[in-house]
């Protein structure tokens, strides 16, 4: 990391002001190459009002942030450079300073600075750019949750027990003659893996309410055609999104869309109505809307009160039985031909979409189902990210493999070793163990400037 990067830290288009971000050893050298002002007796974070020089023409009216390594961001010197919000301008004040000795930065990489010279771990690092793609308050509670550092505290403390019993081993093996060091067994490292393991399992089961506050809940609507469907996406988005007509069919494609129910985003999906057609088009929105049922947090099937219930109605609801779901009875409003006793161990919603009715009852049952009033009073220190989650589970493996040596009473050496995998493993969560690939792999999905 000897190069001096450079970036414009704002987003691109025209504004009251840019700011332009340097970081590196000779930070403030090459900001002071570029102004009309001496930055190099500068006390550390102060700001100063200057001009931007290019061969004597005067360039822009800035004022000039310097501050100076280890107290910043990157643990760098870091000049930033607040000019006009011209593209024009901001544009040319970025070549000035490629010209005199900085770098472009790559996406992230000031984030992966900080990261490398130990200013953050990789979970600080995610809650950054979750904190950046934050969509609702609650999100962004659980972005600075993990910015803080509390949820790396949580994947430490797991480290630590596995640290001291690697250490009480080869202690033990290495100089068995000393008695004031615990012996490590079978017998007294299990208790120890059991408790480690409840814990992990702990984060695994409360992952899926920080995947619901950082990414919300894919919610599909189906339903044959002209049941409503279209109606119901327009009424819980309080908008006229989907075009909704008495031809069955008239939705054919993907119409999606975004709730804010208590702090929780429901990302909505208008599907085709699913029935057998021999139009080339519907059809494929029809095939689409069953690969949706797949991918969906949660399915909303509406069934037409005036209808007899079919076989195909009956298919399409033991389809949806592996997922959360929730079965609608649309157009109470119209005589029913429903026969209640096909459906007798289902928990029904009924509706009246044309006429405003039931929608409060359906909301409330979403919260309920998910548990908004837990997810609302948790502390939001919650594993978010699905490659962590991942990493969890394969630590979960790990134990087992841990817990088979020991009760196959393995010599203490060979249960070391997976001790010692396991602690890696959970070490790649904060990047304490990392490969290249990942780290770079994570931080390309920053913008530039950040």
């Amino acid at each position: 990391m000897e190069d001096t990067i450079v970036a414009i830290a704002t987003s691109s288009g025209v504004g009251a002001i840019s700011i332009i971000r340097i970081s590196g050893e000779k930070a403030i050298e090459i900001a002071n190459k570029v102004c009309d002002i001496n930055l190099l007796n500068k006390n550390t974070h102060t700001i100063n009002y200057g001009h931007i020089i290019d061969k004597n023409n005067m360039i822009d009216e800035v004022l000039i942030t310097v501050m100076h390594a280890p107290k910043t961001f990157t643990k760098e010197n870091v000049v930033e450079i607040n000019c006009h919000g011209g593209i024009a301008v901001t544009n040319k004040v970025l070549k000035i300073l490629l010209q005199n000795g900085c770098r472009l930065a790559e996406p992230g990489e000031f984030t992966k600075r900080a990261y490398l010279n130990g200013r953050i771990d990789l979970l600080e690092a995610e809650g950054i750019m979750d904190m950046i793609n934050a969509k609702s308050e609650n999100a962004r509670k659980l972005a600075m949750n993990t910015l803080n550092g509390n949820l790396s505290k949580k994947v430490k403390e797991l480290r630590e027990p596995l640290l001291n019993i690697e250490a009480n081993i080869n202690v033990n093996i290495d100089y068995p003659e000393y008695e004031d060091i615990e012996e490590m067994t079978n017998e007294i490292i299990l208790p120890r893996i059991d408790k480690i393991e409840a814990e992990i399992k702990k984060l695994i089961k409360e992952s899926e309410n920080g995947q619901i506050i950082k990414e919300g809940i894919k919610t599909v609507i189906i339903g044959k055609p002209n049941v409503g469907k279209s109606s119901l996406l327009n009424s819980l988005l309080e908008e006229e999104k989907a075009i909704v007509t008495d031809i069955p069919g008239t939705t054919r494609d993907i119409v999606e869309g975004v709730i804010n129910l208590d702090g929780i985003l429901l990302n909505i999906i208008d599907t085709a109505g699913i029935r057998k057609t021999n139009d080339v088009v519907e059809s494929i929105g029809v095939q689409k809307s069953l690969q949706y049922i797949d991918k969906a947090d949660l399915v909303l099937y509406l069934i037409n009160n005036n209808e007899e219930i079919t076989k195909e109605n009956l298919d399409i609801l033991e389809k949806i039985k592996a997922k959360k779901y929730l079965l609608i009875i649309n157009k109470i409003d119209l005589e029913s031909k429903i026969d209640y006793n096909l459906l007798k161990d289902e928990k029904i919603i009924k509706m009246s979409i044309l006429n405003n009715n039931g929608l409060n009852e359906l909301k409330e049952e979403i919260r309920n189902m998910y548990d908004f009033d837990k997810i609302e009073q948790g502390d939001y220190t919650y594993i978010s990210n699905a490659s962590d989650v991942a990493t969890l589970n394969n630590c979960l493996d790990k134990i087992n493999d841990i817990k088979t040596g020991i009760l196959n009473n393995y010599p203490i050496d060979i249960v070391e070793i997976d001790i010692k995998a396991l602690w890696d493993m959970l070490g790649t969560i904060t990047g304490d163990t990392y490969k290249d690939e990942l780290i770079d792999a994570l931080f390309s999905k920053f913008c530039l400037g950040k």
